[in-house]
This record gives structure tokens, sequence and C-alpha cells, in this order.
């Protein structure tokens, strides 16, 4: 009888909790090494906790609007308190459903802190600061880097998690922060930013660039900028911090310029650095670019022989869905099944601002269409004014899209199986949809890009 392949895994988030899945339902002998917590910081301290914050936020957002739509409600009471111990809750809650996962399909799960050390082995402390620590090594015959990524940091900025926050400390807070200034305009800065907006806060965010979400398409980003504004959030463009200041009961973020914002609390969203230095990487034989990310290629492997990385620490698109696809077809390969390698075109990607932007594919097609929102019947019945569906397409077949909409989550599905299955705008045109629904504009837009027929661009500006 063959022996079974040993696989050990370093990291417990999507990139490695999905690999150990796929390994142990293949048969392997599987061992993964997680020092936080099952989950990862998608599930800890990022994407679960951070969009339980963004639906709180938007339920008070509907409250407050739903006057708009004849319903007079007394003013709602919010607690900080209340929703922060509810986010932990949950964020626990799914990491205890993650490794019950793992546990049924029966992958070893050692606590501890791991380094490569040589290229198939893993050495492992458990018990770490405890007096009873105890180290094991695991030869392995595939190993897995799955370590995640950490917030970035200035010299000039030193989190105390009180008033100086980074997202993964702002769960602690008791109580809703009375002017809260952002520094970093990326995604995560932005989300934020809108977030406790509607959640009551005064909001500054504070952008190096000349607008929010510079990396997102720019017809989206300028309306979510819009919006922002228009409920209250101030924006100070072409701003560069250099540095937070605790000043009692409030900060001082001060700026390149000289000029100083001051607020009750300062987030910091300037980025994330991988979690690859001191674990051995490149002397085991793993290739690090210029800011520490580990170089894959389209199956995950990495430069050492039989060990691959998966998520945020190879830097390829910082996505709990790409980590997964990343630790799977890590596996599938290493075990020698048929994969597909990793394709990004096909990734649909979402920032959960208000509206939210969500983007697929191609958006350099030569044919383009972009309706606004606000001729939809559905939306007319919401009261959504601001948003947008554009398609993109290239010799008649869809290859892109973008939504910028309450739910743009959702409603990029359809435009992601076009993409992905090559569809022609014909086709995605004559596919019936709901009326009155917002994912009829999806299909509508398809027919305007059918009746183009010339190549041209066609935009209505929302």
């Amino acid at each position: 009888m063959a022996r079974r392949q040993r696989i050990a895994i370093l990291g417990g988030g999507p990139g490695g909790y999905e690999a150990a899945l796929v390994a142990a339902q293949f048969g392997a002998e599987v061992t993964l090494v997680e020092r936080d917590g099952l989950g990862g910081a998608a599930v800890r301290t990022d994407c679960v906790p951070s969009k339980a914050l963004v639906a709180t936020a938007a339920a008070m957002s509907q409250i407050r609007s739903a006057a708009t739509l004849g319903v007079h409600a007394v003013q709602p009471g919010f607690s900080a308190a209340d929703m922060n111990r509810r986010i932990v809750a949950l964020a626990l809650a799914q990491s205890h459903d993650v490794r019950l996962g793992l546990e049924r399909a029966g992958v070893r799960i050692i606590l501890g802190e791991g380094r490569l050390h040589g290229p198939q082995r893993l050495l492992v402390r458990t018990a770490v600061g405890t007096g009873q620590e105890r180290t094991e090594e695991l030869t392995a015959d595939v190993v897995l880097l799955a370590t995640g990524a950490r917030p970035r940091m200035l010299p000039g900025i030193v989190p105390d998690g009180e008033r100086i926050l980074t997202w993964t400390q702002l769960y602690g807070l008791r109580e809703l922060p009375a002017h809260l200034v952002v520094v970093g305009s990326g995604v995560t800065g932005a989300e934020f930013a809108c977030a406790y907006l509607s959640l009551g806060s005064r909001v500054t965010l504070v952008s190096s660039r000349d607008h929010v979400l510079p990396t997102e398409d720019e017809d989206a980003a300028l309306v979510v900028e819009k919006v922002f504004r228009r409920s209250g959030g101030v924006v100070k463009p072409q701003s560069r911090a250099v540095a937070v200041q605790r000043t009692g009961d409030g900060v001082v973020v001060q700026l390149a310029d000289g000029g100083e914002v001051t607020g009750s609390h300062a987030l910091v969203a300037i980025g994330a650095v991988p979690n690859t230095d001191g674990l051995g990487f490149a002397e085991a034989g793993v290739r690090l670019d210029d800011r520490g990310f580990i170089e894959v290629d389209r199956v995950s492997r990495t430069a050492a022989a039989n060990v691959y990385a998966a998520g945020d620490c190879t830097g390829v698109l910082m996505l709990a869905s790409v980590a997964a696809m990343q630790g799977r077809i890590a596996m599938w390969h290493a075990l020698g099944e048929t994969v597909a390698p990793l394709d990004l075109g096909v990734v649909a990607a979402t920032v959960f601002t208000q509206p939210e932007i969500a983007t697929v594919g191609d958006r350099s097609g030569q044919e383009c269409v972009q309706l606004p929102l606000a001729t939809n019947a559905r939306a007319k019945m919401e009261v959504i004014e601001d948003g947008f569906i554009k398609l993109f397409a290239r010799a008649g077949t869809v290859v892109g899209g973008v939504v910028c909409s309450p739910h743009a989550s959702e409603l990029i599905h359809p435009i992601t199986i076009a993409v992905a299955e090559r569809l022609t705008v014909d086709r995605l045109a004559q596919i019936f949809t709901v009326y009155p629904s917002l994912s009829g504009s999806v299909a509508e837009a398809a027919r305007r890009l059918h009746s183009r027929g010339d190549g041209q661009h066609e935009r209505s500006k929302s």
C-alpha cells in the first residue's frame, strides 16, 4: 500500500484551511499550524468583522432614510459596545466553525508558531510564552505557506489600540468615535470611513491622491466620494500623513505640507505588509520580491521545490476568495490532480463602501456602455439615486464590468458568469431578468451594446 502524502501547512486563513480541506479530501495526511486562531485575519480581524460592521452601518442608513419612503420611525438608539461585542462573537463563532470543519476532515491542527527549517520541514513551537514551550519538527512531502499579512505602519505612526488604531483594533472600542480621522483612502480606509459616517461619527478622510479609491474604476470612485461628502464626510485630497500623535482625549494627524487634522480617534489604513520576515523562507530557497511578498507562479509554486504559497503573503490579489483558490490549486497540483492555473481575469472584487463598487474582468474593452441606476424602476422604488452599471465588450463578447450600487457584491455575479463563460452581449441580453430588479439593468446594458454594434463607447454619466 502506497504511503499517504504528508502535507504541512503554515497558516490557518482561507489559503491554508481551504488547502487543508482539499488535501484531506484526496487522502493526504495533513497538519496545519496556526499561530492566532483558525480562519486567519479574514475571519478574526478583517473580512468577517469589517463586513459585519458595514452591515450595521447600512441598517442605520436605511433607518435614517426611511422617511423618504413614508416610514416615520422613532430615532434609533445605538451602542458601539453592543455592536462590537456582536462582531467579536461572530468572528469567534466563524473561527470555531472553521476548526470543526478541519477536524471533521481529519486535519491535525497545531496551535503554535512555525517557521521553515529547510524546504520540506517546519519547526513548530507550541505553548509559546507559557514557560512550557515545546518544539516539534514536521517533515512533509509538500509544504504550503499561508502566513498572511498585517497592517502597514509608518515610523511616525504607532498604534496604541485606544485612540490611534489599525483596522484590527476597532472592535475593542466601547464608544463610537466622535470624530474619526481615517489615514488612507484605499479600499480599507474608504470602507471604514463610509461605515463610521453612517453610524454617526464625524469622519475626515485623509487621501494622498486626488480622490478616494485611486485604484478603482474612476467613475465609481467619484460616485462614492460624492455620496460621502453629501452625507457630511470630509475628504482632504493630496494630503499625505507623516505622523499621528495622541493628545489626551484626541489625536493630531500631521501632514507633509505642515497642516494638521484633529479628531477623537485615528484609523491608520495605509496598506498591508506580508508576514514573511523571520520565518526562514529565503534560507529555504523561497524567493521574495522587493516588498517581501512570496513569488509564486499561477499554480502557487514558489522557487523552492515542493513548497507552495497562497494568500496575502503572496501579494497576488489580497482577497479571501483568491487566497482560498490559490490554496486549492496548490493542493490539486501537488497531489497530481487536474488543475487550471489561477486566472485573475475572472475574479470579482467588491469595495464595501456606500454605494458598493464591484468589478470583474478587463475594463479596457473596445465597446462600453454605462447605465445610471436612477432610470431603473426598482432603484426608484428604493430611492437609489446614485450609481451605475457598466459593461465592457470586445468583438461582441463580454469581457468586464463595473457595478456601483447598493448590493453591488451580488449584482456583479451575472457579469462574472458572462466574463468567465465568454458570453456574447447578445446572449446576456436575451437572458430573462425579474421586473422590477436592479439586475434588469445588466441585461439592458447588454442590449445597448448590441444595438450600438459599431465598437464605439456610450457613457451616460451618473
